[in-house]
């Protein structure tokens, strides 16, 4: 427990302190204590007045640093009494009217310019007031020019909203034609800082200079329209004239006195002369129409005319302000210029339509011409490949009987002469498929190398028998093409390679070429020379080449191009004269199929007794031809059932009640019944018997029906290796 409470001020403390002292030492005069407590009193007392004096001494120095913040609380607010009268005395130096708004907008402080021209609001500004009231007093305000259709409350949210941003700079008008710029900015502590600058004089000098230059462009305009060889009117947005060129007049055939500014749009089209036509569905109402619309106003384009005298091109165009401008071009000369080429061009096109027809007539009778002959060549060769068919399998016939040398020669070389007829037809028959486009291209991918081993059986013989070498290099891509046709291009190549080249060898071979595989086959023969490379690919031609009539027609190069045309292959030939000849066949590339290289299957050789026994039912209408596989088939050991018709072969089938092993019919019977209605006749009493239709036909027509069917067809003539194939099949039943 303490004498002094520390919460007590030093003076109350130091009131304490002295009482307690001078009672201590009245007690210690009145009475004597022999124990000493006395003197404990007073030393007790002594300490006292040491605190005493020690709390007196803060006290002073608390005092005295009271005293130092009072004098300087003084001179702040003496300095800042100078600032403001300073600030005061700075914004009323300022020529532009100032207020200061706190960030609670309330007026701060503001200089006698503020609003000075508004005299009726100009006492009411005073510290203390809000923004908004401000804002309010100003809207209100007797001198305040509002602009057109605003009222004052409408003109103090639009004041209101743009205080909403950081900064804004705006004019107000006031009466008497005076101007204000207004200006406000953000401070730091987000108060606001409130500029008024009188731009009075700045807007009237830019007033001036906007007239001064409207001037100016009006007569620049004014001497540009006269410039211009149109004739032009510009209206405002009542339609009335403000501008226009004396070639208008002119024009329009309307007197210049009536023509002037301010003149309405509808009086000058009522002063149109009356024979003036509009024209492309415009009349004189609608046009009105469209002149005293305001919005939507789109562009017209029409045409008045005046008889056949004139003819104007008008076109008006809406302007941004509302207005409108109208031009008119005389266009009587094109107008006329056209007409009289459009009756040119009806006189030419009447001649052409007369020579079209005649050409069409022309064309006609050599497409008719043309089919003609593509028929007369289909047909013959049919005819022709009939007898050669019967004649091959006559031959092949006497093949392995007894004879003696010289005619085993004389047979090969009726044999080897047969195969070039055959080789001709097959080459008129390609050209006529090809030039009457009926040629039907089945592209699939093609394993080349099996195109490259037949090739190789097929010509080494005829290369050695000339002593050339002839080399096919292996290949194990696979490619996009025709298998018959693609084979029938490099057979034709390679044909031609071995006929024409005397001496050396011949390469065949294929390299990548991108995407594609380009088959090359080169030799060295006598060369082609450059101005007959063209030619080599017509129809018959030869170039003096040392070949025999009995080895080709010249057709085998036409039909290698037109092949290739109709696959999308690309042709191409390099050649030197006495050096040799390189043909390339460029053809998509599927892919390349890796590891051994394909090798064709190898086929069984027949035997003839294999069939010994089994029952063949013939029908074929040519005789020759029917005699001839009959003993073919009889000579393998076969029986055979003749008939020269289908209703015979039926017929036949019927009274001999037999049922045959093996079918070989022939498609042309001459009869209501072709060779493949009688194979579904006799499969639907009979069931599926192994057969073959046979044909000089080479049509995508049949080869399709056979498709369907699952039905081989051997084209004529007839090859004795698939007449053993069907034969084996026949044993295998």
């Amino acid at each position: 427990m303490t004498l002094i409470n520390n919460n007590d001020s030093l003076e109350r403390q130091n009131e304490k302190l002295m009482r307690i002292a001078q009672s201590l030492m009245r007690r210690v005069e009145r009475q004597k204590d022999p124990s000493g407590l006395a003197y404990a009193q007073f030393e007790r007392a002594a300490l006292l007045e040491d605190q005493v004096r020690s709390r007196t001494r803060d006290l002073e120095q608390a005092l005295n640093l009271l005293q130092e913040s009072n004098l300087r609380l003084e001179q702040a607010n003496a300095e800042t009494e100078a600032a403001r009268a300073y600030l005061t005395e700075a914004i009323e130096s300022v020529n532009e009217g100032f207020a200061l708004f706190d960030n609670t907008d309330t007026l701060v402080l503001c200089n006698s310019r503020f609003c000075q021209d508004m005299r009726d609001i100009a006492g009411k500004l005073v510290p203390g007031i809000a923004f908004d009231r401000y804002v309010e007093l100003v809207s209100q305000s007797a001198y305040l020019a509002l602009p057109d259709g605003e009222t004052s409350a409408g003109w103090a949210a639009m004041r209101k909203s743009r205080h909403r941003n950081r900064n804004a700079m705006f004019n107000v008008r006031l009466k008497q034609d005076m101007w204000l710029q207004v200006s406000e900015r953000r401070t730091e502590s987000q108060g606001t800082v409130v500029l008024q600058t009188d731009v009075t004089d700045l807007i009237r000098l830019e007033r001036e200079e906007r007239a001064r230059l409207q001037d100016k462009q009006a007569r620049l305009i004014a001497a540009t329209l006269e410039h211009l060889h149109q004739g032009v009117c510009i209206f405002d947005e009542e339609a009335q004239l403000l501008g226009w060129n004396a070639r208008v007049a002119e024009l329009l055939k309307i007197p210049m006195n009536r023509i002037q500014l301010g003149a309405r749009f509808a009086t000058l089209v009522g002063h149109l002369p009356q024979d003036f036509t509009l024209s492309q569905g415009m009349s004189r109402k609608r046009l009105l129409d469209w002149a005293t619309r305001r919005i939507n106003r789109g562009a017209l384009r029409f045409e008045v005319a005046q008889a056949n005298a004139l003819v104007l091109d008008a076109f008006a165009q809406g302007l941004p302000d509302g207005g409108f401008v109208i031009s008119f071009t005389d266009v009587t000369a094109e107008r006329n210029a056209a007409r009289v080429l459009q009756e040119m061009n009806e006189r030419l096109e009447a001649r052409v339509a007369e020579r079209t027809t005649e050409l069409a007539a022309a064309l006609s009778a050599a497409e008719r011409a043309n089919a003609s002959k593509s028929r007369f060549v289909a047909a013959a060769s049919h005819d022709l490949l009939q007898p050669l068919s019967a004649a091959k399998l006559f031959l092949g016939s006497l093949e392995g009987t007894q004879s003696n040398v010289a005619n085993e020669v004389t047979l090969d070389k009726v044999m080897s002469a047969l195969g070039s007829v055959e080789n001709i037809i097959e080459a008129l028959l390609d050209i006529s498929k090809l030039e009457s486009g009926q040629a039907a291209f089945e592209v699939r991918p093609v394993a080349l190398q099996t195109l490259f081993d037949g090739l190789r059986h097929q010509l080494e013989p005829l290369a050695a028998q000339k002593g050339l070498g002839l080399r096919i290099v292996d290949t194990r891509a696979t490619v996009m093409s025709d298998a018959s046709y693609l084979r029938r291009i490099l057979q034709n190549l390679l044909g031609n390679a071995v006929r024409y080249t005397q001496t050396g060898k011949i390469l065949m071979g294929a390299r990548r070429d991108g995407d594609a595989l380009r088959i090359e086959v080169r030799d060295t023969g006598p060369g082609i020379p450059e101005e007959f490379q063209d030619e080599v690919f017509r129809e018959f031609a030869r170039l003096d080449a040392p070949a025999s009539a009995s080895e080709g027609l010249g057709l085998g190069l036409a039909i290698v191009e037109r092949a290739c045309a109709g696959l999308g292959h690309q042709i191409s030939l390099t050649s030197q004269p006495g050096r040799g000849t390189c043909f390339a066949v460029t053809v998509p590339m599927v892919g390349t199929v890796l590891g051994t290289v394909f090798k064709p299957p190898q086929r069984a050789v027949r035997s003839p007794a294999t069939v010994k026994g089994r029952v063949v039912f013939l029908v074929e209408n040519d005789e020759n031809l029917r005699r001839a596989l009959s003993m073919t088939l009889e000579n393998s050991g076969a029986d055979v059932i003749e008939a020269p018709n289908a209703e015979t072969a039926l017929e036949l089938l019927e009274e001999l009640e037999i049922t045959p092993d093996a079918l070989l019919f022939d498609e042309q019977l001459g009869g209501r019944m072709t060779g493949t209605v009688l194979f579904r006749e006799i499969t639907e009493r009979y069931g599926r018997l192994p057969v073959r239709i046979i044909s000089a036909l080479r049509c995508e027509v049949l080869q399709e029906t056979c498709r369907r069917m699952d039905v081989t067809l051997l084209n004529k003539p007839i090859n004795m290796a698939d007449l053993d194939l069907f034969l084996e099949e026949v044993a295998n039943s």
